[in-house]
């Protein structure tokens, strides 16, 4: 009986739509503000006037680019771990101002050194990649929400990094752009890349303000406290709405099917029985459940595991997909625009390897086949993955993903010795496959780290460790791969670096033979029967309820109340639904 009720249960219980749309309001900051400076940070170190050419000047761009990965991997697992002991949303809001002011120190730099200074802090003071993967983790309770779930944070990234450039490139240099507006002498001349940070700022602020207002915590001891910015931002909307907003009685409990009955239950209660913590209570109903709360038994959460156990095989499994993962794809990002900007070879290749030359495309070109790359990405994490997920399961994607990766990497040097009228197809086709490829293994893996997870108590310290490896992957990837294609050309060889990248793509097609699709803790079968019997220990013979964490819930006097288990990853939580119910007619 107990097991149909939290089938059911789980069957109704909705996507959190609107915790995962003010969420990915605040994601959507940061991608506009990281990609804003790529179509200017070239003219930006070169108007420091310290590069000799134009060699020395892609060296010092691409050290503001690492220096955000660095000090990025330098504090992730900082910032993950300190998410499990103060809450996700406190990091996540830090996170976003913490990038803010990078971007100010970085409009304002006059030299290198500054300008390194404010990359690096934007990645000292943002740990955001790591904990959004385990908000998102505990927001989604019901597996069969992840494959969505898991997809929208990729398509918010991509949506950013398509309107971050175009920010960027139409705000640099005003007043040489614009110069009926802006005119010279004033501060945008002194600092002709300060106005598209500012901007950038500028939408970090309203991303705060988002996140301060509407976004709920979700750890799971730590989202039962008082939220004054969420109780703010209700009373915005409630005034916007000009009428009364629902009341929530358990506003954030994991059954989000509940909250018309905790509201009509609310709606009945007078003020003395309020169910919130700490309300007043009748007196002989308190002292009531003094007496019984003796002999009351009380389910309390378990201890989170030690940080050695929290690291099992299949954690530190995954773990190292996603870093070999994250360096072989940055690396794909890297070379595929000098690849198509190279000038054209005119000499006789010497097969299988032996050849040299590009595409000479115009930036016109390459800038076309981004956004149709860009496009055709957030199509896919729309619908492609969600699809795919559902019907083969995270393991055998991300598998099929690791095992067919490094024929790509084998075939796109290869596109140049096409006839002409081909190579743009090879191009492009080359470049779906790599979009496709990217948009299956990622949410597979965040999927996969999520569900072998021990605990919900440690998932922000392993998804800290889990961002600090795929940054400081994607920091060393392009330098090597930019060496190694260097190291490849004087020898005759375009396509050395595409090999290289494969060849540790196919370590990690090898490392994943060893992962395994762990059932994680949603859905699994048996927890409904020992909830609902955690429960039942919890009930005293007056009608006290208490929560998991020990805390005494309210009391109802009359009748025996309807008892509802709903998991959480913390174990069972007892929740009170109305007195004479039964699921039947809920």
């Amino acid at each position: 009986m107990s097991s149909t009720r939290s089938n059911g249960a789980r069957a109704q219980t909705p996507f959190p739509t609107q915790q995962m749309f003010v969420l990915a309001l605040c994601r959507i900051c940061e991608p506009i503000a990281f990609m804003s400076i790529f179509p200017y940070v070239y003219y930006m170190i070169s108007s420091f006037k310290i590069a000799k050419d134009d060699r020395q000047i892609a060296i010092y761009a691409g050290m503001v680019t690492s220096a955000f990965a660095f000090a990025e991997f330098s504090t992730g697992v900082i910032w993950g771990r300190l998410s499990d002991r103060i809450g996700r949303k406190p990091v996540l809001i830090t996170g976003l101002a913490g990038t803010g002011l990078s971007m100010l120190i970085f409009g304002f730099a006059p030299s290198l050194p500054v300008a390194l200074l404010g990359r690096a802090l934007g990645g000292l003071l943002n740990g955001n990649i790591g904990v959004l993967q385990t908000t998102v983790a505990e927001m989604i309770t019901v597996k069969e929400h992840q494959p969505r779930a898991y997809a929208i944070m990729p398509f918010v990234w991509c949506l950013g990094s398509i309107l971050g450039p175009a920010l960027g490139g139409a705000l640099a240099d005003p007043c040489g752009s614009y110069p009926s507006l802006f005119a010279r002498g004033t501060i945008f001349d002194r600092f002709p890349y300060l106005l598209p940070n500012l901007v950038c700022a500028v939408i970090l602020v309203c991303g705060v303000v988002i996140g301060i207002l509407f976004l709920e915590e979700t750890h799971e001891e730590k989202k039962h406290r008082r939220d004054l910015g969420l109780e703010l931002g209700r009373w915005i909307l409630r005034k916007l709405r000009c009428g009364r907003a629902p009341p929530v009685v358990f506003s954030k409990l994991d059954d989000a099917n509940l909250d018309e009955r905790r509201s009509l239950l609310e709606d009945e209660q007078p003020p003395g029985y309020s169910t919130r913590e700490g309300s007043p209570r009748p007196p002989s109903s308190r002292n009531r459940a003094g007496s019984d709360r003796s002999s009351r038994r009380v389910t309390r959460p378990r201890k989170a595991p030690t940080v050695g156990k929290a690291f099992t095989k299949q954690v530190v499994l995954n773990i190292i997909g996603y870093g070999i993962l994250a360096y072989h794809t940055i690396s794909f990002e890297q070379l595929m625009p000098v690849f198509l900007s190279t000038p054209e070879s005119h000499e006789t290749p010497s097969l299988p390897f032996k050849f040299t030359g590009g595409f000479a495309l115009s930036t016109k070109t390459i800038g076309l086949l981004m956004s149709v790359q860009g496009a055709y990405s957030m199509m896919a994490q729309l619908f492609l993955f969600p699809a795919v997920a559902r019907r083969f399961g995270s393991l055998r994607v991300f598998r099929f993903v690791a095992m067919t990766y490094p024929l790509l990497y084998l075939v796109v040097p290869y596109v140049v010795l096409l006839p002409k009228p081909l190579q743009m197809l090879g191009i492009y086709l080359c470049l779906l496959v790599k979009v496709t490829y990217h948009v299956l293994a990622y949410p597979s893996n965040a999927i996969l780290l999520t569900n072998s997870a021990p605990s919900m108590l440690v998932l922000g310290a392993i998804n800290g460790i889990a961002a600090s490896t795929a940054s400081l992957c994607r920091a060393f990837g392009p330098t090597v791969s930019g060496l190694i294609h260097a190291a490849g050309l004087e020898m005759g060889y375009s396509g050395l670096a595409w090999w290289c990248s494969g060849a540790v793509c196919l370590v990690g097609a090898l490392e994943s033979l060893w992962m395994e699709d762990i059932n994680g803790r949603l859905d699994e079968p048996g927890l409904a029967e020992e909830d609902a019997e955690a429960c039942e220990e919890t009930q005293s013979g007056d009608g006290a309820l208490a929560l998991a964490d020990g805390n005494e819930v309210g009391l109802v006097e009359g009748p025996l109340v309807e008892m509802h288990a709903s998991k959480t990853p913390l174990g069972p939580t007892c929740v009170e639904i109305s007195p004479g119910s039964s699921p039947g007619t809920q």
